[in-house]
């Protein structure tokens, strides 16, 4: 009887602080704006310099995409709810928010799983590597990768938007799919169903490939000399890195969509709810252009260029 499809949402995870919101204003915008720099700079490197054009740089390539593809879902829109005092957004763009956020966390784990079968490759079986994966493959890969989660949200959202709601206050600083289905008049567990899919999916099938890889590059690392344990360790550490630290995110925001925390800090829900959202998109840029010796060496190259320091 009280259903509806409302033209905005409500996010009800904003609380006054008073002046303090100018100070977060401009620390977030900071944010974006490194974030923006960082992840441009090396897009930038790896397009110019042919001699990066190949399988590992060119998932970077799409990694790095990624990253400004999500961050950019959530800083324009939190930069304009930290301002303001009503913090409503409209039906159609908390739909796209979902979209673009969701398919922005499959992308990366399925990347980084494919960087996983990359560095196995390179490591275990450095004979075969350019037979086996090769630049136009890395690239098919990349966009089979963005292909998949593109359609797999786009059902998802659809699915979302045929719903009867009864209320429109989403409990979140932005909007995700499993705030809006909960506001569903109708049984909510076909959505919850296929939310669970659709997580299940997206980290079973990269989670496999991870453990797959590893289990075989740690067993060469421990049966092979110790120059070949300092080659792989010093390969996969910024992988590494990057999966931990974004996979810990996840892990985060899932629990905290589906369990009830609010015995815990505003502030803390708050952080833990946007960490995989602002931290890998800085993280990852920052971690791969200072470890990995050909990037960090192209950025320098390029930054000390005539024309780049003439137009600067």
């Amino acid at each position: 009887m009280n259903s509806s499809q409302p033209s905005h949402f409500t996010l009800g995870g904003y609380f006054d602080v008073g002046l303090l919101k100018y100070l977060c204003f401009v620390l977030l915008l900071c944010l974006y704006l490194l974030i923006i720099g960082a992840n441009l700079l090396l897009i930038l490197v790896i397009c110019v310099n042919r001699t990066l054009h190949e399988p590992m740089y060119l998932f970077l390539l799409s990694l790095f995409v990624n990253e400004l593809y999500g961050s950019s879902s959530l800083f324009p829109l939190l930069l304009v709810q930290v301002l303001s005092d009503s913090h409503t957004v409209s039906a159609p763009l908390c739909l796209l928010q979902i979209f673009v956020i969701y398919s922005y966390g499959g992308v990366e784990f399925f990347t980084l799983g494919i960087m996983s079968y990359d560095r196995y490759l390179a490591i275990c079986c450095p004979l075969q590597y350019h037979r086996r994966l090769w630049s136009g493959k890395a690239v098919r890969l990349a966009a089979l990768c963005w292909f998949i989660f593109f359609i797999t949200v786009s059902v998802l959202v659809a699915f979302l938007s045929s719903l009867q709601l009864c209320g429109s206050v989403v409990s979140k600083v932005y909007c995700d799919y499993h705030s809006v289905v909960k506001l569903s008049c109708q049984d909510s567990l076909p959505g919850n169903m296929y939310g669970l899919l659709f997580f299940s999916v997206s980290v079973s099938c990269p989670l496999c490939l991870i453990i797959f890889t590893y289990s075989r590059i740690f067993r060469v690392c421990f049966s092979g000399s110790e120059q070949s344990r300092q080659k792989a360790v010093a390969t996969c550490t910024p992988h590494l890195a990057s999966l931990l630290n974004f996979t810990c995110g996840a892990t985060f925001e899932v629990l905290q969509s589906r369990f009830n925390m609010n015995s815990l800090p505003s502030t803390l829900r708050i952080f833990l709810s946007l960490y995989f959202l602002t931290c890998p998109p800085i993280f990852n840029p920052v971690m791969y252009g200072l470890k990995l010796s050909k990037i960090r060496l192209s950025c320098r190259n390029l930054l000390s260029h005539p024309s780049w320091r003439g137009s600067a």
